[in-house]
């Protein structure tokens, strides 16, 4: 694992969060801890949606949400075709087990480095929901998962193997996944713990009390200390 920059916390505007650019072979990420705290945190790792990356302002912004208000390290890598990476015409399936793979890679990594404790979660929708769909059953080291607007369709195999404490977001006038292809797939999730939040709104407008929704459902499972309310 190659570190290649880096910001200070502790300069004007950074809110006490550090944030350093990495690579891990060939996959090129954003690496988000509290400024001086930089070893043993619980890591939630972020999964991007389509045409966006790991420097993406929405994905900054949540990782620099979670990282100053429940006290965790948070990591984001392009996924292939995004990003620093080049373009590849692979899609669907193929792209989501490259992701996987590229996932593992990076967890071993950053627990080799000390930088991440065991306790990890998993945030991602759209395209990162996919990702994380068939990243789950294949990581036993993450322990608690927010997925969302995705929907049963490709998924039936993988969703009973999901088991982990689990939140699911659904847009009802999602443009791109129907309701009740995400309603079939959250009925088939293995999780004995999971929660639906379904709101309405198309694709993209999740509503942004979701966020602090997530950073409580991550405090709680990966035992952070939380000021979110």
């Amino acid at each position: 694992m190659q570190f290649i920059s880096s910001t200070d916390g502790s300069s004007p505007g950074a809110d006490g969060v550090t944030e350093r650019a990495f690579r891990v072979g060939e996959v090129p990420g954003m690496f988000w801890t509290p400024t001086g705290a930089n070893t043993g945190l619980p890591l939630v790792m972020l999964g991007h949606g389509g045409g966006e990356s790991a420097r993406h302002p929405g994905i900054v912004a949540r990782a620099r949400h979670y990282v100053s208000t429940i006290g965790v390290a948070v990591a984001a890598i392009d996924a292939p075709g995004h990003g620093e990476r080049p373009f590849t015409e692979i899609v669907g399936v193929e792209r989501a087990l490259q992701t996987t793979a590229d996932w593992r890679a990076v967890i071993d990594a950053l627990l080799n480095e000390g930088v991440a404790s065991g306790s990890i979660g998993y945030w991602g929708v759209s395209m990162g929901g996919v990702a994380g769909a068939f990243l789950l059953p294949e990581e036993p080291r993450i322990s608690a998962a927010v997925l969302g607007l995705i929907g049963l369709e490709r998924l039936e195999e993988l969703a009973p193997r999901i088991t982990m404490p689990l939140e699911f977001l659904l847009q009802w006038d999602d443009e791109l996944v129907p309701h009740d292809e995400g309603l079939a797939l959250f009925d088939a999730f293995g999780s004995v713990e999971k929660t639906l939040h379904a709101n309405p709104g198309k694709h993209l407008e999740i509503p942004a009390f979701e966020l602090e929704s997530s950073a409580r459902f991550f405090a709680r499972h990966l035992r952070t200390t939380s000021s979110v309310g």
